[in-house]
Parts: C-alpha cells; sequence; structure tokens
C-alpha cells in the first residue's frame, strides 16, 4: 500500500516506521530539511522537502497512486487544507487529519463541515486523546500505564513490582496454578529498561515493571495479587488549564454522581479565565503550580492526586514532585520527550502520560489492516498491544492455542467469545469471530498480522 505521511516530527515518524516496517511504500513530506533526511536515514522510506498542502509537492510525492495520506503537521490548517488538496485534485481514499484547536473540533464534531466540504474521513484530536489516557490513569491508581481492550470489558496495565508484591520471585506458570480462577496474563516485563515477552519458567523481581491483561472485573482481585491496593481518587488538583487539563476537569465534572472534587491551577491568567467560564463546579486558581503557597490553598495535602498537565515537560515534573513533597500521596505528569521516562521513578513520581505515543496508538487504530478493532503502542514504540476479530481465512482460525506457533515475542492476553473473555489455555480452540488481545515486540507485529490475516482489506 502506498501512504503519504505529511509532518516528520515524533508522530509522523513514529507513523512512518511502523508502517515501512510492514512493508508499505511510504513518503514522507515536511519542509523542514533535517526532518525529512532523519527519516530517509533511519527508516525505508521515501523524503521530499516542501510543503505538504501544495499541490506539486504532493503530485511529486506520488498522491496520484497513493492510498492514503496522513496529515500530522503542527498546524492544523496546513492539516485541513492537505486533506481537501488530496481528495479535490488527487481523489485519495483515506485521508487522516491530527487537530489541536478546539474551535475546529468543535466544528467537525458537531458536523458542522460536512465530508462534502472537508473531506477528512478520521480527525486525531492529541488533546482529547491525552485528556481520555489521564482520565484512565486516574480510574487506576494503581498503575503507571493503562488501557481498556474489548469494548471497555477487559484492561491492560502496567503495575511496578515493589518489595512487598506477594508474588515476587514466583514462576508465573505457578501463578496460573494458585489463582487458577484468575483471567490475568503478564504480557511484558520491562527490566533494567529491557522489554520482553516473558516465559511461563520466568520469575518476577523487584523493581520490574510488568503490563498485565485482565478482564475488568478480575482487576480489584489481579491488583491485590501484585501487592497493590485500589484508592478512590475523590480529590483531585490539576495543575494546567489548557485544553487538556480542561477537558480533564469537564470529563470529571460529567462523571455520574460527582463525587470527584478538582482544582485546577493556571499560570496563563487569559487561560485560567477561559478554563472558569467553562466549567461549572470546579474552583480555578490563576497561579504557578510549582508555588508551595497555593498548591496549599488547593488543598494539595488533601488531595488524592495530581495530574501535572502544562506544556512543559520539566514544569510537570517538578510540579509533580512538589506536590508529592506536601503530601499528595499520587502523582501523573505529562511527559512529551521519553528520555525523560527513567528519571520519573527516583523522583517518586507514580505515572506518566506520553502524548506521542497516546496520538501514535489513536492514528494506528485507524490504519490498520482488515479487522484490528484496537492497537496501543508501548514505550518508543517498542512493542504494541493489538486487538483483532479472528477472521476464517486467518491460519489460527480452527486451531487449538497448543498447536499455534506464536513468534517468541509474541503473547495472548485473552480470547473473547461472545460476551465471555477466557484465559489462554493449551486446549482453548480459536474460531472465527473471536476477538483476540495481543501483545507483540516491534519486530513481530507484521508476523502477528499474518498469522490474523488483517491485511486483507486496510478500508
Amino acid at each position: 500500500m502506498k501512504v503519504i505521511i505529511c509532518g516528520a516530527g515524533q508522530v509522523g515518524w513514529q507513523i512512518a516506521r511502523h508502517l515501512s516496517g510492514e512493508r508499505n511504500d511510504v513518503t514522507v513530506v515536511d519542509n523542514n530539511p533535517d526532518l525529512v533526511r532523519r527519516a530517509t536515514d533511519t527508516l525505508d522510506v521515501q523524503g521530499l522537502t516542501g510543503f505538504a498542502s501544495y499541490p506539486d509537492v504532493l503530485d511529486r510525492a506520488g498522491a496520484r497512486d497513493a492510498d492514503m495520506i496522513i496529515a500530522a503537521t503542527y498546524s492544523d490548517e496546513v492539516n485541513m487544507v492537505t486533506c481537501q488538496v488530496a481528495h479535490s485534485v488527487f481523489d485519495i481514499r483515506r485521508k487522516i487529519a491530527r487537530l489541536r484547536s478546539q474551535s475546529y473540533l468543535d466544528a467537525i464534531y458537531s458536523d458542522l463541515y460536512r465530508r462534502d466540504h472537508m473531506p477528512i474521513d478520521v480527525v486525531i484530536s492529541p488533546e482529547r486523546e491525552v485528556a481520555q489516557a489521564a482520565l484512565q490513569r486516574l480510574a487506576a491508581p494503581a498503575a503507571f500505564d493503562t488501557v481498556t481492550f474489548m469494548d471497555d470489558s477487559a484492561q491492560l496495565m502496567g503495575i511496578r513490582l515493589e518489595e512487598d508484591c506477594p508474588v515476587l520471585n514466583t514462576p508465573l506458570r505457578q501463578l496460573s496454578d494458585l489463582f487458577s480462577t484468575l483471567r490475568v496474563v503478564v504480557l511484558a516485563v520491562r527490566r533494567e529498561g529491557r522489554l520482553f515477552a516473558p516465559e511461563s519458567g520466568d520469575q518476577l523481581f523487584e523493581g520490574d515493571e510488568c503490563y498485565i491483561f485482565a478482564p475488568v472485573d478480575d482487576v480489584p482481585r489481579t491488583l491485590e495479587v501484585f501487592g497493590k491496593s485500589q484508592k478512590k481518587q475523590e480529590r483531585v488538583v490539576i495543575i494546567g488549564g489548557g485544553n487538556i487539563g480542561l477537558a480533564v476537569a469537564q470529563a470529571l465534572e460529567k462523571r455520574p454522581g460527582g463525587r470527584i472534587r478538582a482544582k485546577v491551577i493556571e499560570k496563563n491568567r487569559a487561560c485560567a479565565e477561559r478554563a472558569a467560564d467553562a466549567l461549572e463546579r470546579t474552583i480555578v486558581l490563576n497561579g504557578d503550580g510549582l508555588n508551595a503557597a497555593l498548591l496549599a490553598e488547593a488543598g494539595i495535602a488533601r488531595a488524592d492526586a495530581v495530574l501535572a498537565v502544562t506544556d512543559d515537560d520539566k514544569t510537570n515534573m517538578l510540579a509533580a514532585v512538589r506536590a508529592k513533597s506536601e503530601g499528595c500521596p499520587f502523582a501523573i505528569s505529562l511527559i512529551n520527550d521519553p528520555t525523560m521516562v527513567p528519571l520519573l521513578d527516583p523522583l517518586g513520581i507514580d505515572a506518566y502520560i506520553n502524548p506521542r505515543a497516546t496520538t501514535v496508538s489513536s492514528i494506528l487504530r485507524h490504519i490498520r489492516h482488515g479487522r484490528v478493532r484496537g492497537v496501543y503502542s508501548i514505550g518508543d514504540a517498542e512493542a504494541e498491544v493489538i486487538e483483532a476479530e479472528v477472521m476464517s481465512t486467518s491460519s489460527i482460525a480452527g486451531a487449538a492455542l497448543r498447536d499455534i506457533d506464536f513468534p517468541e515475542g509474541v503473547l495472548l492476553g485473552g480470547v473473547k467469545k461472545g460476551d465471555k473473555i477466557h484465559k489462554p489455555r493449551g486446549g482453548l480452540r480459536i474460531e472465527a469471530g473471536d476477538a483476540v488481545v495481543i501483545f507483540a515486540l516491534a519486530a513481530d507485529v507484521a508476523a502477528v498480522e499474518k498469522l490474523l490475516q488483517v491485511s486483507i482489506d486496510y478500508f
């Protein structure tokens, strides 16, 4: 398949990395020659320097026979015009645009923009995606990472094992024996910076970061088994009242029962006033989230969690550290730079949100082959968790799990038959129509797609 990716920044580069790795014909377009050179030097892609919205630039990029265009530049206007040109001039079938401006999003989501006037098939809003990720983190404070699958009936959780974890030094196969009714699978482990798919004889050690998959009904018991308690979040302080902070606060206000009380701290006065006008029950404070007196005014010592979501990584990290030093037990930071992530644990920051990974995962959900229902990118695109419907043409349809030759870096998390989620066991037979959740290291994603036969129909 031929794909044009407009924008060679972090998101564009990651999408190009995924698609080129699956042997698609990828061309990257950016007006920054250094970014284009980085893409062509590190990936198996073609590159073109120029403005993505210019018809002649798209023509040289191969738009006349392209199957898809992904507009992920830093400019909303460029992304929209690019999709318009792709539709009107080149008749490209699939058009995806990343948009940030709330004004554009409000218009598009309210159907004021008709497809005939603004032909964008899929709109990706990083702020909305990140706000949703933040809400998921708040809902699962014991986990540093979390995402739902199978129509929200199952959950992937990233859990850091502490010294009081009851299952340390226990082989994974023994966990299945000890907790036979628990439908939980350890899909991946990060140890000393290395991410791997564990085998049944592997043990878990203090400091391991485990990615665990379980049905939602089994999550409370799963957290107990791994030494974590599930505390309700009733008081939240949000540092940063921009689009992300405002979206989180509005979502918290709309939750049934209104049990969660939030306060927002925003340094920019105009932004703080805008947030105050948009919120009904949430108190908005204008000031610096690093100021101890202002944090005290916001009741940080009594808060259950702090969420730092300004547009500056260092501010988010320092604000989280200051909040914890003032007595807040749980801190979440928005981190754009993945090289900052190793600093979070020494600083005592409990969880983080990576906007790039969140946006990449959102785009991948819309461009994956066949009947893929969801994709979540782990770490710096090191691995993916893929939910897909098994097709009748798949090589695994009708086979028992013990007879399926999964690659070494691949693990099956769960199988959903009808409304019931089954834990993977050797005798379990996979049938066409079943939904499966699979963990795969980046190098094995193509092999998983081949097993599932999900490369038949992109649209």
